[in-house]
């Protein structure tokens, strides 16, 4: 399954934005870029600090064929994007349940899911933020990114374009075994 590209300077969030797509277009999947979010949000209402520079995308597609829980969905979407920072991180990375990635116990990625309807049918959108070349400081949550981590520069086009192919190919294996046991 190819993933349709949107790419946008600024937006407000890049979640909105593809519950926007969903229910005005005829798009069943797709990966919302931006350079910019005004307004990206964490679980809870809790905000997403979203400095220029880092990543801010939302994957969108069908979430009808499946029995896989919601829980266990957070749980996949932790382990691809673990598999994309992987590529350029050899050492540790883990999951701080349910929706945080930490390098050396400091946050570089979070992740946001939401499922809405349209018509009869179920989508689920995967919001994902990485701390790419900077990193807010959070009062008792210590943070990271990917560039100081790595001491290397990192290529921002080429970490999305190696996501976006990483859920594509997920997609794809969803798509046909909608068990759970994909990855």
């Amino acid at each position: 399954m190819i993933l349709k590209k949107f790419v946008y300077k600024n937006v407000s969030s890049t979640n909105d934005l593809a519950i926007k797509i969903i229910k005005n277009s005829k798009n069943k999947s797709g990966i919302v870029i931006s350079n910019n979010q005004k307004k990206g949000r964490g679980r809870y209402g809790k905000k997403w600090i979203s400095f220029k520079g880092n990543i801010f995308v939302s994957i969108f597609f069908n979430y009808e064929k499946n029995n896989i829980s919601l829980k266990k969905m957070t749980y996949i979407n932790c382990l691809l994007v673990k598999k994309l920072l992987s590529l350029y991180y050899k050492k540790r990375i883990t999951i701080k349940p349910p929706n945080d990635l930490l390098i050396n116990k400091k946050k570089i990625s979070g992740i946001l899911q939401e499922i809405i309807k349209k018509g009869k049918t179920k989508y689920i959108i995967v919001g994902i933020g990485i701390n790419l070349i900077s990193n807010p400081n959070i009062a008792n949550y210590p943070t990271t990114n990917l560039s100081e981590v790595s001491r290397k520069k990192v290529n921002k086009s080429e970490i999305i374009y190696r996501l976006k192919k990483i859920y594509e190919n997920f997609i794809s294996k969803f798509d046909l075994h909608a068990t759970g046991k994909i990855l």
